[in-house]
Formats: C-alpha cells, sequence, structure tokens
C-alpha cells in the first residue's frame, strides 16, 4: 500500500492508493479498509482523507477527524500495553491461569476489532466488564484479586475508547442495544465521502444545514440545477450547483474513468482548446463513441442519454474548463472569484440577483494548474514567476480571465472571472429593470442621435460597459462604428447580426501584457482615425489613448459621436481623473459633452445593491482650470432615492449649452427637441408595456428591438419628408401598431401561442 500526504491550500491530504485491496476502498463499508487507513493515520497526520482505487473516496475533515481519533486512541492502546500478548500476565501471579485466553480476546478486541469496527470494539469491551463483573461474584475469595484486577484493565481500555467522537456520538444508541448492531450503517453517517474520478480536482461540499430556507431554484443548460439558499445566519446567500458529475453511480464513474484514460494520450491543439466551438463538438462525438467501446467492453448498461452525459463530462475536463464551465453556463452570474490559496475555501460568486454568493465547489490547485496550461497555451502568453498576471478572453465563452500568482499573490494562484453578457443591453430593459426611466433613456438616445461626445462612468460593476452598449444601439445605422477594445466586453459580433456596422480593434491589455502583436491603445486609436468618418466607441478610457482621444476630438477629426466608460463616482471626478491621471489637458477635456454617472445603490443601508444612473451632467464650456469652482458641469438629470428615479433638472436644461447648440444645428427649436426627447422616450417605453401585456419579455432584446427603433427613425423621415414636421402622436400609434403585428406576432408565433 502505498500513502503519501500532500499539501492543498494549506490542507493536508492523506492519498491512499487501494488499488490492490482485495476488498472496497470504502471506510464505512469495508472493515479491513477501515483498518488499513486508521493504521495509515497512526503514522501520518492529514486534515482530509483520499481513498483511490477506480476513482477518489474523500473523507472531509469532520470524517477525517473521527478516523484521526480512531488512530489516536489505538496508538494509547498499544502504549499502555494492550497490544502485547502477556497483558494478562502483568495483573498478576496465578492469574493467568484463570483469565485464560483473555490475552488473545484483548489483543483482538484492541487491535484488530477497534481499528476495523471500533463500535463492535466497545460494546465488546462493555460486554466483558459485565461479564467480569458477573464472575467476580461466582469465583471463590482469593480469586476476586484477579477479576479486580483485569476490570480495571477492561475500565482503562474503556476510558481511552469513551473519549472518541465516534464513540462519543453512538454512545446512548450503543447502551440501549441488546443484540450486536448488523451491518454498517452507522458509519455511514458519521464518515460521509464524497466519491468522484481522481481527475475531478474539484470538491463538492455536501450536506446542508436544516436551518436552510431555499429561496430559488433553476436548471441551466443540460440539466444542470442552481439553487439558492438563505442562510440567517449569514450575511451571504448559499449557491449550490448540482453538478452531475458528482453524483453519478459507481458503474458510471468506471467508464468514465477508463474512457478518460484512453482519450488522456490524444494532446488537441492549442486552437481547439475552446469550449463552444465546432471542434468541441467533434471531440464529444469521439469520446462518445469511446464511452460506448468501453461499456460493452466491461458488460456496464448505458441508456443513450447516460452516454451523453458521460461524453460531455468527459470533454468538460479534457478540452474544456472542468468545473468552471458549469459556473459560465449561468448568465445570472457577473463575477466568479477564486481566492488564494485554493482548496482552502469554497468558489464565490456574484450574482446579478442576490449579490455575492458562497458556493458549495471548492477548486483545487491541481486542477488550476491544469487550467493554467490551457490558458497560456491559448494566449501564446507567459505566467510565472517574472510574470505573475496573465489577462486573457476565453475564446467563445463571453468570459475574461484575470490570474495572478507569486510574488504577487503570495499565498498562490488566484482567479477573477468576469462573465460578460452576450447579448447587448438595450436601454427597454434598463428601463424595465429601474436602472433609468424612460424620459433618461429618450434623453440619452437624443443625445446619441446628436453625436454628442460622452463618457460613462461608475465604479466597478456599476453597468458602465451595459449602458454604453445600449447606447450604441442608438446609433442610426446607416453610420460605421469603431469599437476599440484592451478586453472584450462588447457583444460586437451580436450587434452584427442586428444589422450595425461595426469593426473591432483589439489593443494590449495594460496588464500582464499581450500578444506580440497586439498595439498599444494609442497606436490603434490613430489607427483608427485614419479609418474613415465613423462613431468611436472606447472600451475603457484608462491610459495614453486618452490624450489621442481627446485631441481628435478637440479639432474635430472624430467627426461623429464618441462614447467611452472610466471609472469615476461623479463628473468632477472624471475630470480629475482624465486631467490630472492621464494627464489629458483640461482645454482638451471640454471636448466632452456628456458625463453620465451609474453607482449601486443601498437602499436605507440595505445589504442588496442596485445599480442606477445617477447623474446625466454636461460640460460646459466657458471655464480655465476647475470646473467645480467655476460652475463648469451642470446637472441635467440628478437621481432621487426617495423616488428611484432620475428626475430633470428644468432650469439647468434650460441653460444647457450643449441643446442650444444642437437647436441653432439642426434648424430646431428648444420645443422641437423635447417633443422628440419624449417621443423617445415613450417609444422605449411602449416596448416595455407591449413585453410585459403579451408577456414576451424578448420584445425587450436587442434582436427585436433595434427593429422597433428603426422602424422609429424611418417613420421619423418620412413624416418629415412629407409633411416638413413629425407628428410624433400619430407617429408612436403607427409605430405600435406596427410593432404588434409584425413583432409580438411573429414571436407569439415561434411560441406556438399566436
Amino acid at each position: 500500500m502505498t500513502a503519501e500526504v500532500r499539501v492543498v491550500g494549506r490542507k493536508r491530504y492523506l492519498y491512499i492508493d487501494a488499488r490492490d485491496w482485495p476488498t472496497g476502498a470504502s471506510v464505512a463499508d469495508y472493515p479491513e479498509a477501515m483498518f488499513r487507513v486508521v493504521a495509515e493515520l497512526m503514522k501520518q497526520d492529514a486534515d482530509v482523507v483520499v481513498v483511490t482505487d477506480v476513482y477518489d473516496h474523500v473523507y472531509d475533515e469532520g470524517a477525517t477527524d473521527v478516523l484521526r481519533e480512531i488512530a489516536q486512541a489505538a496508538k494509547m492502546l498499544r502504549s499502555e500495553g494492550f497490544w502485547s500478548f502477556s497483558v494478562v500476565e502483568k495483573i498478576g501471579k496465578g492469574c493467568d491461569r484463570v483469565l485464560r485466553n483473555e490475552n488473545v480476546w484483548v489483543v483482538r478486541t484492541s487491535h484488530d476489532l477497534w481499528m476495523s469496527d471500533p463500535m463492535k470494539a466497545y460494546i465488546e469491551v462493555l460486554k466483558k466488564i459485565r461479564e467480569v463483573r458477573e464472575k467476580k461474584k461466582a469465583v471463590p475469595e482469593r480469586l476476586k484479586e484477579c477479576f479486580e484486577r483485569y476490570e480495571k484493565v477492561l475500565l482503562k481500555m474503556k476510558t481511552i475508547m469513551d473519549a472518541t467522537k465516534v464513540i462519543a456520538k453512538t454512545r446512548e444508541y450503543m447502551l440501549q442495544m441488546k443484540e450486536l448492531p448488523t451491518g454498517r450503517g452507522i458509519y455511514r453517517t458519521l464518515l460521509p465521502v464524497q466519491i468522484k474520478p481522481a481527475f475531478l480536482g474539484s470538491g463538492i461540499i455536501t450536506g446542508l444545514a436544516e436551518e436552510l430556507e431555499l429561496v430559488d431554484s433553476y436548471t441551466l443548460e443540460g440539466g444542470v440545477e442552481v439553487l439558492i439558499y438563505q442562510d440567517p445566519s449569514s450575511v451571504e446567500m448559499l449557491y449550490y450547483l448540482q453538478a452531475p458529475e458528482f453524483t453519478l453511480p459507481p458503474d458510471h464513474y468506471f467508464v468514465l474513468e477508463k474512457a478518460k484514460e484512453l482519450v488522456a494520450k490524444y494532446t488537441p491543439a492549442s486552437s481547439l482548446l475552446t469550449s463552444r466551438s465546432f471542434a468541441r463538438k467533434q471531440f464529444e462525438e469521439m469520446y462518445r463513441s469511446t464511452v460506448v467501446d468501453v461499456a460493452r467492453r466491461f458488460k456496464v448498461s448505458l441508456s443513450g442519454e447516460e452516454v451523453e452525459l458521460i461524453s460531455s463530462i468527459l470533454a468538460r475536463y479534457t478540452v474544456g474548463y472542468g468545473i468552471l464551465e458549469l459556473f459560465f453556463l449561468d448568465r445570472k452570474i457577473t463575477d466568479i472569484y477564486l481566492d488564494a490559496p485554493l482548496g482552502t475555501k469554497p468558489i464565490y460568486i456574484v450574482h446579478s440577483q442576490y449579490g455575492q454568493c458562497r458556493t458549495n465547489i471548492v477548486y483545487s490547485e491541481e486542477e488550476a494548474r491544469n487550467f493554467i496550461s490551457k490558458l497560456r497555451s491559448m494566449s501564446g502568453r507567459p505566467f510565472d514567476e517574472a510574470h505573475p498576471v496573465l489577462d486573457y478572453d476565453l475564446p467563445d465563452l463571453h468570459v475574461r480571465v484575470a490570474v495572478i500568482g507569486p510574488p504577487l499573490s503570495p499565498d498562490g494562484i488566484a482567479f477573477a472571472f468576469r462573465l460578460l453578457q452576450p447579448t447587448p443591453w438595450t436601454l427597454p430593459q434598463f428601463i424595465s429593470v429601474r436602472m433609468l426611466n424612460p424620459l433618461a433613456a429618450g434623453f440619452l438616445s437624443f443625445l446619441v442621435d446628436s453625436q454628442a461626445t460622452m463618457l460613462i462612468s461608475g465604479s466597478r460593476g456599476a453597468g458602465k460597459t451595459s449602458l454604453m452598449t445600449s447606447l450604441i444601439l442608438e446609433i442610426p445605422q446607416n453610420q460605421r462604428i469603431l469599437v476599440q477594445e484592451d478586453t472584450l466586453e462588447i457583444p460586437v459580433e451580436e450587434m452584427r447580426k442586428v444589422g450595425f456596422h461595426i469593426q473591432r480593434l483589439k489593443t494590449r491589455s495594460p496588464i500582464g501584457g499581450g500578444s506580440a502583436g497586439e498595439l498599444p491603445p494609442e497606436d490603434a486609436l490613430r489607427t483608427a482615425l485614419r479609418l474613415g468618418d465613423s462613431a468611436i466607441v472606447i472600451g475603457e478610457v484608462r491610459s495614453r489613448e486618452a490624450l489621442v482621444l481627446y485631441e481628435a476630438m478637440r479639432v474635430g477629426a472624430a467627426g461623429n459621436v464618441v462614447m467611452g466608460t472610466i471609472h469615476g463616482d461623479s463628473a468632477y471626478s472624471v475630470w480629475d481623473r482624465v486631467v490630472n491621471d492621464l494627464g489629458v489637458p483640461t482645454t482638451s477635456f471640454k471636448a466632452t459633452d456628456i458625463v453620465v454617472v451609474n453607482a449601486p445603490i443601498r437602499f436605507a443601508g440595505s445589504l442588496k445593491r442596485h445599480r442606477r444612473t445617477v447623474s446625466i451632467t454636461e460640460v460646459l464650456k466657458h471655464w480655465k482650470s476647475d470646473p467645480y469652482e467655476e460652475g463648469g458641469f451642470l446637472d441635467l438629470m440628478l437621481y432621487s432615492a426617495d423616488a428611484d428615479e432620475l428626475q430633470l433638472m428644468e432650469d439647468n436644461v434650460r441653460n444647457s449649452e450643449l441643446l442650444a447648440k444642437i437647436s441653432r444645428l439642426r434648424g430646431i427649436g428648444y420645443e422641437e427637441i423635447w417633443k422628440e426627447i419624449r417621443a423617445r422616450a415613450d417609444e422605449k417605453e411602449m416596448v416595455v408595456r407591449l413585453a410585459d401585456e403579451f408577456n414576451v419579455p424578448e420584445l425587450m432584446e436587442a434582436r427585436y428591438y433595434v427593429p422597433v427603433h428603426n422602424r422609429f427613425l424611418l417613420l421619423k423621415e418620412r413624416y418629415l419628408e412629407e409633411f416638413g414636421e413629425v407628428d410624433y402622436g400619430k407617429l408612436l400609434k403607427e409605430l405600435e401598431d406596427w410593432t404588434k403585428e409584425t413583432i409580438v406576432r411573429g414571436i407569439l408565433a415561434g411560441k406556438g401561442k399566436e
């Protein structure tokens, strides 16, 4: 038998190889297995025991503590001399003849039986004590001392056994028993085990406290179930992932393990290590054939669905990303955190509805190393002590990963994943979740159409990029759009599918470098400005590209709407960052027309956070050095927590230099401007209302909303051509009728509900 201790996340894992054991590896079910594990724990300490045969039998810290105490008691029994065949002879002269064969009983009970079935050993000791006491009454007076001394020996054995959890937890039950128990069912309760194939590096936390309240449940792709619990003793919610790889029957695990041994001989090219690609499906086809062959060879009966499940698990842990893939399936998750040292704490996620949650999955260092090997292969980037940061976008998964390691992270490797929205947010969707109201949505839509330059700010996770994405959809589709990002967050491909003409530029990441061919952001932006008349969208303004961007805006080289996101909690903090941190001259900063600020709001100090747009601020042009002191900012809309919405600052709006400029350039008056703004607001509110009325939330998605907005622009153009002005009341009525007849009816027909 081979055994070794491995330190994983500051915990000592005792791995015991049971492949040559004549019995199974289950400590609870097989006395021989328990004996071998206890014997190993007498030699070396551990926090977690893993017994490996075809698959791993993992005994968590609680179960290992029970086994460790059995081993410690065994060591005490040995040190007290109970393992010596002369133990009874030491009781007194002549007692060995009276206590004939008791030497053998003591050794068998304290050694063989205690290490393989401690509950039975304890009952045997109790029975022997009663037996000795009865015999003591019946023997002649000269022999009573032998039985008294023997009773003390037995009581010493009992005292040692009494100190263990296995006896303490079952003593009352055992004292009431009249016969020895049959079977080992009680050990299954005391020694819960997690059974999984050896290549599943991650562990799952089993068992739920009775006081937990189930608050939500839903099913992901592939039948993976998610359970959300509220723990009354914790401010965190619990996110339990019912991973199918941890619940397979033993014979299915056997097939999975054998198939894994076969496919492990093949190493795919780095270009094929993707999760949603055609190549992945090809691998699953090959694995399906392998699983069928293995099952047939070892006479394991599998249904078609079971073959599919085992094949998908096999692909997940070979060419895929392991257990993390199941988290990536849940698009209600926004972030995933794996903190160092790995293996000591569960994975944490941020849920769009329930905030930060603790999961039931523990990620191992071994699986982390395998994952990083794939990242290095796919990205072509180093990750070592000289390069302790790796930042990368996972192909086809809309997931961005940042990895840090020593010496930056002295406790070991850590991960942060950002799950990006695979489809663009729309202004109607933001209205439906109360991030902003219809008037604010109409106002922003009008400003985008008027080619305003705009910065969207907020803290991390405040929805900056999501809001900017929704505003890109407000750009008329007869305009070309250039999107520049160092991390791919904007769903450009989905925008192309709904008709937008977009060219994406991928620049070098400021964290952990990038591929050799990637340009720095400032060089990429200079290139973008030479690619023709286009709207310019900057994923995040954070470095030297700010100088190039503002120079272009100032001299009119951009020639169209310009948008970008930036960290900041107010218009003033945005100015401070752009000017003082990024080195843009104050005179150039004035090229910014609008600063939009998002923030997470905690109503009445609640633990829950709600994303809200909290201000729409105009940057005025007639100030010199400090916009705060010189009144350089004009708040057009401000958030009211009491009303939970943005409110129009009507007096400020009438003094807007930007609206005056738009009025002058478009040849329309102030009243006409606000008619269009309110019409755009009504258009978006109409989409939200129809989505609710007909129970078609899809209507607010980009694929359906964009055609509605295009129709709005076309109707407006037709009214201007035919009448020289727009009757927005008639336009909106015509638009609603068209939306019901064309879009809503089509959605319902697709659902079979027309």
